[in-house]
């Protein structure tokens, strides 16, 4: 009597075992590649940096960083978003609905401010700038990384607090853009260029967002304390 026919105990429809994931959807690996990759970019460059020294620092097989980026610019492109997200999260954050507007703004302006001039983001920045003319779409990808940044969350509040009467702006879009830059005082561009070797002290940009918001407040709305 012939034997009956084998049957596969795990046909392809079948789902993996539990807890396995499919190649390049883990991810804490995902993490550890780019936290390695952050520490290569930050201390040579971009140009300088080999996926051979990202493969080394974050401790993966050269075929498992591959897994997860398709080369060096996506790499750094997906560093960038995540880098970006981290940001976007903690000015969020500042600018809480429950408090006055001068406070919420100002938290707003101090923290965006401190980020935009640190010596993690004008290294990035500068990376960025070297590159542009050969891979100008790691430039686009540098400044549209995400839907959101500092200008469209400071416009959306703006927008909200318009709707609750307790501002008066024609373009809130320009508005947010005019604090955000007045906040700066220029010092980004000091900063990119090395006018400004060291970021600028907490007192220096507290200054700065007081006198912005100021000026701001004079502009468009009631006038209050400023911190």
């Amino acid at each position: 009597m012939a034997e009956p026919a084998k049957t596969d105990p795990c046909p392809r429809q079948c789902t993996p075992l539990s807890g396995r994931r499919a190649a390049g959807e883990d991810p804490v690996k995902r993490e550890q590649i780019l936290d390695g990759a952050k520490r290569v970019f930050m201390s040579v460059g971009f140009d300088a940096a080999s996926m051979n020294d990202i493969t080394r620092e974050a401790g993966v097989s050269k075929g498992t960083i591959y897994v997860y980026f398709e080369n060096k610019e996506d790499l750094f492109g997906a560093l960038i978003e995540r880098e970006r997200e981290r940001v976007v999260q903690n000015i969020k954050h500042a600018l809480d609905e429950k408090e006055p507007i001068d406070e919420a703004m100002f938290d707003f302006g101090v923290t965006l401010t401190q980020h935009l001039t640190g010596d993690h983001t004008i290294r990035a920045m500068r990376m960025v700038l070297g590159v542009i003319d050969r891979m100008p779409g790691l430039a686009r990808r540098f400044f549209v990384a995400t839907p959101e940044s500092g200008y469209t969350i400071l416009k959306a509040y703006l927008d909200r607090r318009m709707a609750q009467g307790d501002l008066v702006i024609a373009d809130t879009e320009m508005a947010a853009r005019q604090f955000i830059e007045m906040s700066l005082g220029g010092m980004l561009k000091r900063r990119l260029f090395g006018e400004m070797a060291m970021p600028p002290s907490r007192e220096t940009i507290e200054e700065l967002v007081s006198a912005a918001l100021t000026v701001f407040l004079a502009a468009y709305g009631q006038k209050r304390k400023i911190p």
